[in-house]
């Protein structure tokens, strides 16, 4: 886990223990808890959340900054890496998806995360929807988790190049697949080792299952491709719908804004792994943010980098292990 190079300095390292003076008692402990995941849950701005918990603005920003700190110094234990050894459950257990997807370890996709920038910074926080928004690169589990997260991104940069940057900056400590291993992505990126796209210019998303047509093999790998990589979809949506600050970040300083993406994602995880919790949102619900699933569209990728002689290499080798898929869906599916 980590942060786009555009927002300030690398994020806070401290953690739940220490700060304070220890001689707090345990009320206020527990209202200043309460008052600052309350902030984080819903849109409040600093003013309405002094008001509602009887405190000034200065006491709320201040005791928000350290707690949205504290919870950004759990990312070691909450999110990531991936699990490069097992395969996942909900590919075991499914024919659908099983063996053809026996080495994929996760989903990825970006998504656009409102925020609040000086007027000189507007131009390049733009995205193609007309806002002001942060860039967010995610990698997710089949459990609905955030394995990976790259926050701090301008709104105007395209999902591939934050990938790409991400691999290419030891900084960033990208989880990369090992050997056969892959992550599922959408048309926005490029098919190469370690990523299987769908086909282009084919039916994609699990929508576009109502217009059949064309070469059906290769709708088939898209569909069951498009079924599979739902969860990066459903997680975004569960994450948005939890955290509603998400919808629209109040007015605070840009690396804080960012530090509040990542802390929503450390506590969408902690509540995911949590027994209780109930989730009730479906998977046909998440998978309408339009933000996220028009970057799956063919069109997608208009954006992308002339790329190396390597990773045309790559991309041929992951080609020929998609085709290689794909007539093994179709032939099993006309057997049964």
């Amino acid at each position: 886990m980590d942060t786009g190079p555009r927002s300030g300095d690398k994020r806070p390292s401290s953690s739940w223990g220490g700060g304070g003076n220890g001689k707090k008692k345990r009320g206020s402990r527990v209202a200043e808890y309460e008052s600052n995941m309350s902030a984080l849950a819903s849109v409040l701005s600093t003013r309405r959340s002094g008001y509602e918990w009887h405190h000034s603005t200065e006491t709320v920003s201040r005791h928000f900054n350290n707690i949205c700190s504290r919870i950004v110094g759990l990312a070691p234990q909450l999110i990531g890496p991936p699990d490069f050894n097992n395969i996942p459950p909900l590919i075991a257990n499914n024919s659908r998806y099983f063996p053809y997807f026996r080495d994929c370890v996760g989903a990825i996709d970006g998504t656009h995360i409102p925020c609040i920038v000086d007027a000189h910074l507007q131009p390049a926080y733009r995205n193609r929807k007309g806002y002001t928004s942060q860039n967010v690169l995610a990698v997710v589990d089949f459990d609905l988790k955030f394995t990976y997260l790259v926050a701090g991104w301008e709104g105007s940069v395209h999902d591939a190049r934050v990938l790409r940057e991400a691999m290419s900056d030891p900084a960033f400590s990208f989880p990369t697949p090992p050997g056969e291993k892959y992550f599922l992505v959408d048309a926005g990126y490029a098919n190469r080792r370690g990523f299987l796209s769908p086909y282009r210019g084919t039916n994609y998303h699990l929508r576009d299952r109502t217009r059949l047509g064309g070469d059906r093999k290769k709708e088939l790998f898209n569909y069951r491709h498009a079924s599979l990589r739902n969860a990066v979809e459903r997680t975004f949506g569960i994450w948005k719908s939890r955290f509603r600050i998400l919808r629209g970040v109040p007015h605070y300083p840009l690396r804080t804004q960012r530090d509040i993406i990542i802390a929503c994602a450390i506590l969408h995880n902690f509540l995911m792994m949590s027994d209780d919790v109930d989730v009730s949102v479906t998977a046909e619900e998440d998978a309408h943010d339009e933000d996220d699933m028009d970057q799956g569209r063919d069109t997608i990728g208009q954006d992308a980098a002339p790329s190396t002689q390597q990773e045309d290499g790559h991309q041929t080798e992951m080609g020929r292990f998609r085709d290689a898929l794909t007539e093994s869906m179709w032939a099993c599916r006309n057997q049964n």
